[in-house]
């Protein structure tokens, strides 16, 4: 039995986590860990998703919540993030890692508690059909190279914190490295005003946000006389709580490092 501790519990995801890890046979929630400000501290995990009692509480107590966990899953903030994944090394307990808007040197930081011997999977997308959007991106991506301009266009719900998204940054990064330019430099936010004719030294990225929508990312690969487009749209986050627990699985038995899911699924 993996046992696991939810963090953000209360939120959107975390609820939906929680759900499936009670589901799950193989898995056994044992923490649920919330901000302090949270108005549902205390209450039973389980009763709070509609489910038998779990008799684990939502806490804000880290230690509380870390105490019997063999892994983390993670959906937090990129500020919680950073604060509990060191302690989670510490402690010997793996880290399962979909929070989205983590900067640069915040990466570096997961690498280095990995190269330390912690056991980390980080992503910014649990969902199996993302990371198969992933790889295909980068197969025809050196398959078309520059003859085909590049954008990726993605739309999220209006409560969404942070854009691009993870996903596109991440699809953005694919991309950049299978056709030989650098993501920092050659992506393009959107273009307006007189911006002069497209380089084939870009990558365009597009944010839309309105409404619920859970998640929508579209690659486009375009030449003269046709275009290929790759879409693959969410329709509710049962996709990311599946790949999570997909992913919790994997990594307790994994050895130390830093994995993405293209790790968990075996598409390297």
């Amino acid at each position: 039995m993996i046992r696991v501790a939810i963090i953000g519990a209360a939120g959107r995801m975390g609820r939906m986590l929680i759900e499936h890890v009670m589901n799950d046979q193989q898995l056994k929630l044992v923490g649920a860990l919330e901000h302090p400000s949270c108005q549902l501290i205390g209450q039973d995990a389980g009763l709070l998703v509609g489910k038998c009692a779990a008799e684990v509480d939502i806490t804000d107590d880290l230690g509380k919540a870390l105490e019997k966990a063999d892994v983390i899953i993670d959906f937090s903030s990129p500020k919680s993030t950073m604060a509990i994944a060191p302690i989670s090394a510490q402690r010997g307990i793996a880290s399962v890692i979909g929070t989205t808007g983590l900067y640069d040197d915040q990466r570096l930081q997961l690498k280095a508690l990995a190269d330390n011997g912690a056991k980390i999977v980080f992503t910014p997308n649990m969902s199996v059909g993302v990371n198969l959007m992933f790889a295909l991106c980068d197969k025809l991506a050196r398959l078309l190279g520059s003859d085909y301009d590049i954008e990726i266009v993605e739309m999220h719900h209006n409560k969404k914190k942070d854009a691009p998204s993870g996903t596109a940054v991440r699809l953005g990064e694919i991309l950049a490295a299978a056709t030989g330019l650098d993501y920092a430099t050659n992506t393009r936010h959107g273009r307006e005003g007189l911006v002069g004719p497209r380089t084939k030294q870009e990558i365009g990225i597009h944010a839309l946000r309105g409404g619920d929508v859970v998640g929508d990312h579209t690659v486009i690969f375009a030449t003269e006389g046709e275009r290929i487009e790759l879409v693959h749209k969410a329709s509710s986050r049962d996709c990311f709580a599946n790949g999570a627990v997909r992913a919790a699985k994997f990594i307790v038995n994994a050895k130390p490092g830093l994995y993405d899911m293209l790790d968990v699924l075996d598409l390297k």
